[in-house]
């Protein structure tokens, strides 16, 4: 039986006047696409248009709710209590669910974004939060984490499914940990070196951790950030080589996870 990957973007990052990333052309390349909810990015009319583009490719779509942090693109630490990271949660994916409900679609999963989603993954009563906002949303909705983190154990004991996510564009510490972005090297441009890591991740189940070594990791999932300048021709690289290995891209929602 050939080997599936669920290949994903973070996208619809775009505010009124303000343009960021090319879905348009990023969004043929993908099985799934986490779009943000107006928090971080994504006003009304970008989140509409987002699911209807997502819809048009066949992609997956996910709610990617974020701290309210227009102007810090949702990547400044902010301080929250559960309950407001609880309602914030609720809210978001209750608004991208009728946004995809209109356009004759529906969720796939949710996904928190940025800062939000580094704090989930050591602070458990923020990974609560997100996990219960989604199951009480919808106990079917999958949430994508980063493997053995916090929020991949608190979605597990709360029943929220979980869909375990790479990122081949973005440098790992040995102890498993995303590099932090103000670490020179912790994004990765070279579609060609994130091709490379992509395969390794999917074939070996390895990653390579930019301080040495490497670490084992299950992956269902390899995520683009939308806002890489150069992610189009990473998303190309990467499937470019996954096919090459007989590696077939496709959501998770058609495969046995």
């Amino acid at each position: 039986m050939s080997k599936t990957i669920d290949l994903n973007a973070d996208a619809g990052e775009s505010y009124g006047a303000w343009t960021l990333g090319d879905d348009a052309a990023l969004f043929p390349l993908l099985s799934s696409v986490n779009i943000a909810c107006g928090f971080h990015a994504g006003d009304p009319l970008t989140m509409q248009s987002a699911v209807a583009l997502a819809k048009q490719h066949g992609l997956g779509i996910g709610a990617h709710p974020s701290y309210p942090d227009l102007a810090g693109f949702g990547r400044r630490v902010m301080e929250a209590t559960p309950e407001q990271v609880y309602a914030d949660c609720l809210y978001q994916i209750s608004a991208l669910s009728g946004m995809a409900q209109a356009a004759g679609s529906r969720l796939q999963h949710v996904k928190a974004h940025g800062a939000l989603s580094n704090r989930a993954c050591v602070h458990a009563p923020t990974a609560q939060a997100i996990a219960q906002a989604t199951r009480d949303f919808d106990s079917r909705l999958p949430l994508m984490v980063l493997p053995s983190t916090e929020l991949d154990i608190q979605a597990r004991a709360l029943g929220v499914p979980v869909v375990l996510e790479t990122f081949p564009e973005r440098a790992y510490l040995k102890d498993g940990r995303l590099a932090p972005r103000s670490m020179a090297g912790s994004s990765i441009h070279d579609p060609k070196e994130a091709a490379r890591r992509a395969v390794m991740m999917v074939l070996e189940g390895l990653v390579e951790a930019v301080d040495g070594g490497f670490f084992e990791c299950k992956v269902d999932s390899l995520c683009i950030h939308g806002d890489n300048p150069n992610a189009v021709q990473i998303a190309h690289a990467i499937r470019n080589a996954l096919e090459d290995v007989g590696v077939t891209v496709r959501s998770f929602a058609k495969t046995d996870l």
